[in-house]
């Protein structure tokens, strides 16, 4: 086994936690697809896939990020026939379009193309088409290498990120589910009962403001805070719905409840604006934080890991909804893909390893974030490690939640946190709301659409 690290350029703080995770692109920080609103397909019709020609004993090259390495080296040592080059590489971390650039060379030069490859989800909305007109899409349709029953185990909508045009361009390494955390010890402490709607959520937040002031129920000055709030209030902000055509409907009231709702409680200041990896914030606002709307990750890589929150007071509920609405919805911060490359010489086996990297209980009963195989998931669950730090089971928190993503906040062509960062979050900070700041984000997002070829409506 050969292994290579390709030098990148730092990345900030969150931005590395979140790739990390992807989790994270984890934002960085987060997505959904090139067709998001699609039903899944396990169709075997063509989509314009032709195969090399094969060779059973030809190395397959893959491509990881440093947090899937230990995964990929893991089935080398229990696959010690396996023929592989391992090459480290930044994952897609930080909206990074180092695969893509790389895709493009090879597909020029007609070789070089790695077999298997880790990446955000944002990157099948171009690996599913062919980056020059004479070359054939990079991703080979797995629905035509996996079977559907396989295809058929993943999380509900969590493959939505890998579909295009009726076939399924992707495998989904992990999810990151949006839950609603609370600190179990304070709200025991302060009788608080965990709001499960989010009228109940406001209604805590002027109660806490009141009777506990300086404890928070959340903050929204991350890069991906609008992923937790504005997609679980299912916020057309990024809606595919077409291929080519993306809907940016900030007006939409499943977008103006949620900046009216946290408006008053950042009034109140019951919800913070500063960002969760600032160092005031950890050290005066993080042992006050009540509960936080955040997705799976949060309990061990915040809580436990950026806030060092003692084990035993963290607990997970289910997504809350709005009162009079019978379904619940919630958002995805994170989690990555893995893609076999259509020009692979040995797809049976590329497509072995992606499949046990993605579905295996060997692998993914002790990856670092939640998987997006349902049986998988199940095992991380009874795993001790991804349960022994909190107060309470998260199961059942974590389930309902992976079944529950809003599919129609797409994946597109750009992230979703630029516009966020660059427009949204300086707005708070200057004292504005998030109510009249959102035609200036609507525009932002509109303007980044259209530079990369989108038609956009904002109906």
């Amino acid at each position: 086994m050969k292994s290579l690290t390709v030098p990148l350029s730092g990345t900030s703080q969150r931005r590395v936690l979140r790739a990390a995770l992807t989790a994270v692109s984890l934002s960085v920080v987060v997505a959904l697809a090139g067709c998001a609103s699609a039903t899944q397909s396990t169709s075997t019709g063509a989509a314009g896939f032709t195969k090399a020609a094969q060779d059973s004993k030809a190395t397959i090259t893959v491509w990881a990020d440093s947090t899937r390495l230990p995964a990929v080296q893991a089935y080398q040592k229990s696959h010690p026939n396996a023929k592989l080059n391992i090459v480290t590489y930044d994952g897609s971390a930080d909206g990074s379009t180092y695969l893509q650039t790389k895709i493009q060379l090879f597909d020029r030069t007609g070789k070089g193309w790695p077999d298997v490859v880790f990446a955000s989800p944002t990157d099948v909305t171009w690996a599913s088409n062919p980056t020059t007109p004479s070359a054939q899409a990079f991703a080979a349709p797995v629905d035509q290498l996996v079977s559907s029953s396989t295809i058929g185990n993943f999380a509900k909508g969590s493959l939505t990120p890998c579909e295009y045009n009726g076939h399924t361009y992707c495998l989904r390494n992990d999810i990151a589910q949006v839950v609603t955390w609370y600190n179990k010890t304070l709200f025991d402490q302060f009788g608080y009962t965990v709001p499960t709607t989010w009228e109940q959520y406001q209604a805590l937040g002027a109660q806490v403001a009141k009777d506990h002031s300086g404890y928070v129920l959340g903050w929204v000055g991350d890069s991906n805070s609008h992923e937790s709030y504005f997609w679980s209030s299912q916020c057309p902000a990024f809606n595919l719905v077409k291929p080519d055509t993306l809907r940016v409907a900030l007006s939409a009231p499943e977008c103006t409840r949620m900046a009216t709702l946290l408006d008053s409680m950042i009034a109140n200041k019951s919800i913070s604006t500063q960002a969760s990896n600032n160092a005031d914030f950890i050290k005066n606002v993080a042992p006050k934080v009540l509960m936080a709307v955040g997705p799976s990750w949060y309990g061990q890589y915040i809580f436990n890991g950026g806030f060092k929150t003692p084990a035993g007071q963290i607990a997970a509920a289910n997504p809350m909804t709005w009162s009079g609405e019978s379904s619940g919805a919630t958002g995805n911060v994170g989690g990555g893909v893995w893609m076999i490359s259509s020009h692979s010489k040995n797809l049976a086996a590329a497509t072995a390893i992606t499949e046990w990297l993605t579905t295996s209980d060997a692998n993914q009963g002790s990856a670092p974030t939640y998987p997006a195989y349902t049986p998988a998931a199940k095992v991380w669950l009874a795993n001790p490690t991804n349960s022994q730090y909190f107060a309470s089971d998260v199961s059942e928190a974590f389930t309902t939640a992976a079944n529950e993503v809003w599919t129609g906040w797409s994946n597109t062509k750009f992230s979703d946190a630029t516009a966020w960062s660059s427009v949204v979050l300086p707005a708070l900070t200057a004292g504005k709301t998030l109510t009249e700041t959102l035609p200036a984000w609507q525009a932002a997002i509109v303007d980044e659409a259209k530079a990369v070829g989108y038609t956009v409506t904002t109906k």
